[in-house]
């Protein structure tokens, strides 16, 4: 194929902010190009600077071998067509189509010639007279688009033009506009962030990323050999593993090699491995290359999406204390009072402040109204050493309640495997503090002050799973445990067969659909 359009080197700042990076991109004649990425990444940037409605600030726009930058917009082989159509309201179906070429001043025969060709082409024979404000979204860029193709371009920019229309019109207008540009044959380059529109109609597929360009290639390439974990993520959906190059066609992830066909790595060099959900089968337990546990199932229409864990994740187990309730009664003041003993980090001393043992004691007083009652004097003298320290709460009049506040040093619990580390204290309660408790799972991981952690950059990993033996609603006094756990790993797998959650399964696919990835940066 000739090459038709050539954009080299391209940059384009808006008020000191770089929205284009250098970007070059060769466009083929009778291609349907399609600039994909999500909003912001300079897709639409792009697009205008090709239709000459922006500037380049460097770089060149090459239109057979010529550089179009000097050629005003109205003067390029291009026309658009815009997200909302820009149709003219006074105009009927037929003269918004005519528009242009009656600008150019070409005979009332040539002209009725090319519009009745257009709207036979775009489907709305029959509608050359309706008032386009009475039309439907669909209709509308019906128009839109033959008043663009019957000037005669050698490119049609079209800029997320069906963004407006509901899911089956934009899916019957995907196949329609794909039709057009084979029966036309000229080139169209289209702007999505709709991986399906893209993948539905692109010839080449261009993806971006913070104004650069990530990866170009069909449909099928960018589909099945992503180039980064961006690409892979952004084109369906995808299963991204942290992995291990260990040679050339072996890869391994959680302690375990799998065959697979990728080769050109460095030997042990970390990698981002890919597997489609539709390439995993589910398998009975121990036939599979592993093991999981299905989370969740969702019917999607055609197949069930299910969710497996096929490794945990990091935990910790602490001992919750339920210990009798702690109200203390002053009868001749009215009041009660109650309070809780609890644990804290040795790190944590320096900064304790009244508010705060306040809070971790649940510490709390009231009359016979049930009205609250402040805690006007809290006593307490906690050393930055590991031990059991005393602790009181008054009231005004009086009402006293004693707690011990023990001061222990932490164990972490660090998984190198999952790079996450985890922490958490023993606790007291009462069981009516159980019983009462509306959202358990929270409150379990903030009594206990549980906390996850990514070890590489110290990012926060979210408690995941909360897992107890005991009845909340019968809870009695003694020790229990409750372990705190952060997200295992899951697989996503797309199946026809009908699967129960909480079921053991194993998981099974082939060296093919293993695509290993290049780390991103």
């Amino acid at each position: 194929m000739k090459k038709l359009i050539e954009v080299k080197n391209v940059v384009k700042t808006f008020d000191n902010t770089v929205v284009l990076k250098g970007i070059s991109l060769d466009i083929y004649e009778n291609e349907f190009v399609t600039l994909l990425g999500p909003s912001g990444c300079g897709k639409t940037t792009l697009l205008r600077i090709i239709a000459g409605f922006l500037d380049a600030t460097e770089g060149q726009v090459m239109m057979d071998g010529e550089d179009i930058a000097k050629i005003p917009a109205y003067k390029r082989d291009v026309n658009t067509v815009f997200q909302h159509y820009a149709l003219f309201p006074h105009l009927d179906v037929y003269d918004n189509i005519a528009f242009g070429l009656k600008i150019k001043k070409q005979a009332k025969d040539i002209i009725d010639q090319k519009v009745m060709r257009m709207i036979s082409l775009v489907g709305l024979e029959g509608f050359e007279h309706r008032d386009v404000t009475s039309m439907s979204g669909g209709q509308q860029q019906r128009v839109a688009i033959a008043r663009a193709l019957v000037n005669e371009p050698r490119v049609l920019l079209l800029d997320e033009s069906l963004s407006a229309l509901d899911k089956n019109l934009r899916k019957e207008m995907q196949l329609e506009l794909k039709e057009i540009q084979r029966e036309v044959g000229i080139t169209f380059i289209f702007v999505t962030h709709d991986q399906e529109e893209a993948l539905t109609m692109s010839d080449k597929i261009v993806i971006m990323r913070d104004g650069e360009i990530e990866q170009i290639g069909t449909p099928v390439q960018v589909y099945n050999e992503p180039i980064n974990e961006y690409c892979a993520r952004f084109i369906g959906d995808s299963n991204i593993i942290d992995g291990t190059m260990v040679r050339d066609r072996l890869v391994r992830f959680d302690d375990v090699d799998y065959e697979c066909v990728d080769y050109g790595f460095e030997k042990d060099e970390a990698v981002d491995i890919m597997i489609r959900p539709e390439d995993i089968d589910i398998v009975p337990r121990n036939r599979g290359l592993l093991n999981g546990e299905v989370k969740s199932v969702l019917f999607k229409g055609v197949h069930y999406e299910v969710i497996a864990e096929t490794a945990s994740g990091t935990s910790k187990t602490v001992t919750m204390h339920i210990t009798k309730n702690q109200d203390i009664s002053n009868e001749e003041a009215g009041e009660k009072i109650s309070a809780s003993s609890f644990y804290m980090d040795l790190e944590d001393v320096a900064s304790l402040t009244d508010s705060e043992v306040i809070a971790r004691a649940n510490a709390q007083a009231w009359n016979k109204d049930d009205e609250f009652v402040s805690l006007t004097k809290v006593q307490y003298d906690v050393k930055p050493e590991v031990g059991t320290y005393p602790c009181s709460f008054t009231t005004d009049a009086g009402t006293t309640i004693r707690i011990n506040i023990n001061v222990v040093q932490p164990q972490v619990i660090e998984d190198e495997s999952n790079e996450e580390g985890i922490q958490a204290f023993d606790f007291y309660k009462t069981a009516d503090e159980i019983k009462e408790s509306v959202a358990l799972d929270t409150d379990l991981i903030r009594w206990a002050d549980a906390y996850a952690w990514n070890i590489e950059d110290n990012s926060r990993v979210e408690i995941w799973d909360v897992k107890y033996d005991f009845d909340d609603e019968n809870i009695s006094e003694g020790d229990y445990q409750v372990t705190f756990s952060t997200q295992g790993r899951e697989i996503k797998i797309e199946t026809t067969d009908r699967i129960e959650e909480g079921q053991k399964i194993g998981l099974k696919w082939s060296p093919e659909d293993i695509h290993v990835m290049r780390k991103m940066g």
